[in-house]
């Protein structure tokens, strides 16, 4: 499995195709997000155990969400059951990278009141109060703990972050997934320091409104982590099987069925091939394409096509014919 170096603006291409996804079903988006941050309230309740138990879990939880959006893109609807669907497949590797985050985060903790000391556990665990002539001393341990937190806590998070995907999709075991995972954030660095600014912006603009905006980013993340999965294990876009398109439009001339079906026998009798490619060519042209130059998802119908590649417009096509001379 190779992982690809993708441009850096995709980090913000991720997010806004997540979005696109989210459109498609978004009252069941927001059911199923809404029943994942319930399980986690209710699971919060139990003193640390719940937290553990659900920090295992979590991958999980990611690996049945992302079934969900391989479900969409091949023309299924998302439901409630994708949450719980792959503790059916193979939760025991999942389970595994749950382990694994959860024992990296303990080490972290215990590193951090180990270097912050006596003095800074007991300010922040049991609200103990300092002396002023300690305080520079237990702000300066406070300081260097924050920051060795996140010196170590950002690797964790990138080993961690692709991992269920790569199990639950290409069946790898769960050290060499994580691996995969650390090394293609790596190599991905700027593209997903754009996408974490990005979201850290979103999430402040979420907040404002007394949190409403949340509804809509939390399924966002969660449908970019699988778009960014594609673009850099798979290197395609977003393709969508439009079944739900078809399914209307029989609805809608259901009065003519019968004459469009006799029709449509009588051709395939007079040339076969003909009829085959007639069907060929209309798939091909309700499919989802990306623009080779801004990666922006268009109808193939209205693409300009070009050496085997897609553009939005004339202009972008001329922009990335000289981008690709120089």
């Amino acid at each position: 499995m190779e992982i690809h170096q993708v441009n850096a603006k995709q980090g913000l291409q991720w997010i806004l195709s997540g979005f696109y996804l989210f459109r498609r079903a978004p009252l069941a988006w927001v059911f199923v997000c809404f029943t994942l941050m319930m399980f986690a309230i209710t699971m919060s309740l139990v003193p640390i155990l719940g937290k553990f138990i659900f920090t295992l879990i979590s991958p999980v939880f990611l690996a049945g969400i992302m079934l969900g959006c391989k479900d969409m893109e091949q023309g299924k609807v998302l439901e409630l059951s994708h949450l719980f669907v792959a503790f059916k497949t193979n939760p025991a590797p999942l389970i595994t990278i749950g382990g694994i985050y959860l024992v990296g985060q303990i080490l972290i903790l215990g590193l951090v009141f180990l270097i912050g000391g006596s003095q800074m556990t007991d300010m922040l665990l049991y609200g103990k109060r300092v002396d002023e002539s300690e305080l520079m001393g237990v702000m300066s341990n406070l300081l260097t703990a924050s920051l060795l937190t996140l010196a170590l806590s950002i690797p964790l998070m990138m080993a961690s972050w692709f991992s269920p995907l790569l199990v639950i999709f290409h069946n790898l075991p769960p050290i060499v997934a994580m691996q995969k995972s650390f090394f293609a954030c790596l190599r991905n660095f700027i593209p997903f320091q754009i996408y974490g600014i990005t979201l850290i912006i979103l999430t402040i603009l979420s907040i404002m409104p007394y949190g409403v905006g949340l509804v809509i980013l939390i399924p966002t993340i969660f449908t970019s982590i699988y778009v960014s999965y594609k673009d850099i294990f798979l290197r395609e876009p977003l393709r969508f099987k439009n079944k739900e398109s078809e399914h209307d439009y029989q609805q809608a001339n259901w009065t003519s069925a019968t004459e469009e079906s006799s029709t449509a026998s009588a051709e395939k009798k007079q040339d076969p091939l003909a009829s085959e490619n007639k069907l060929m060519e209309s798939s091909k042209s309700d499919e989802l394409v990306q623009c080779a130059h801004c990666n922006l998802l268009i109808s193939r119908k209205e693409a300009i096509e070009d050496k085997d590649q897609f553009f939005c417009s004339e202009e972008h096509r001329q922009l990335h014919q000289s981008m690709d001379k120089s």
